[in-house]
């Protein structure tokens, strides 16, 4: 509680302010300095050993810890992921910052899969509650997202969908229908645009749909 009262009164403030405003209040303000010394060091560490400047919670603990919860192996999960019900999750997957993953109706990710920054998977929608006035029950639906996929920077998967292996949902796709497997995936609402081919010598190439 005082972590959130610090920051929701000061946090715009200069560091000389804080202690204006703390001077009565020692505790808070030496837990104050506490965090800013864990946060300064953390930052210092990251931005020399990774070039990256993290939000502060991202620094706290280790990605692969929350990984840890699902079982199998090496799997990356940002701690600002948001994560409910227990999706079944392959070994090698990465799930980037400010992403929405909710397996309450059914979730199965593959392994290798790239879950990028603010990418939503909803298994379950609150539509024919909404419009009912809360008389119709909430709508759930498993989803099934295959090895070796990519989602894009803010996709949206919709409950009820599947998506076959090694298939690229572009950034900003919003995808409510079923897709096979080596499909590249893009537009709102999602539609196939080309597939993806590997060749003899394991070399990836896009095929694009001709616009004509």
């Amino acid at each position: 509680m005082a972590i959130l009262i610090i920051y929701q009164k000061y946090k715009t403030m200069s560091y000389e302010e804080i202690k204006k405003i703390l001077k009565n209040h020692k505790d808070l303000l030496n837990l104050y300095d506490a965090i800013k010394s864990i946060h300064l060091k953390m930052r210092n560490y990251t931005k020399k050993k990774y070039n990256k400047v993290n939000p502060f919670v991202e620094n706290l603990f280790d990605w692969r810890e929350k990984g840890s919860l699902y079982n199998n192996q090496n799997i990356t999960i940002y701690d600002s992921a948001s994560i409910t019900g227990d999706p079944i999750i392959g070994n090698n997957t990465w799930i980037g910052p400010y992403t929405s993953i909710d397996a309450s109706g059914g979730l199965e990710i593959g392994s290798f899969c790239s879950i990028s920054a603010g990418v939503r998977i909803l298994s379950h929608d609150s539509i024919d509650w909404a419009l009912s006035s809360g008389r119709e029950k909430y709508s759930y639906a498993p989803i099934s997202i295959g090895n070796n996929c990519f989602l894009g920077v803010n996709s949206v998967i919709t409950r009820g969908t599947k998506i076959g292996d090694c298939c690229l949902v572009a950034a900003g796709a919003v995808v409510t229908k079923s897709f096979e497997k080596n499909s590249i995936i893009a537009g709102i609402p999602a539609k196939k645009i080309g597939n993806i081919i590997i060749n003899d010598q394991g070399k990836i190439i896009y095929e694009y749909f001709s616009k004509d």
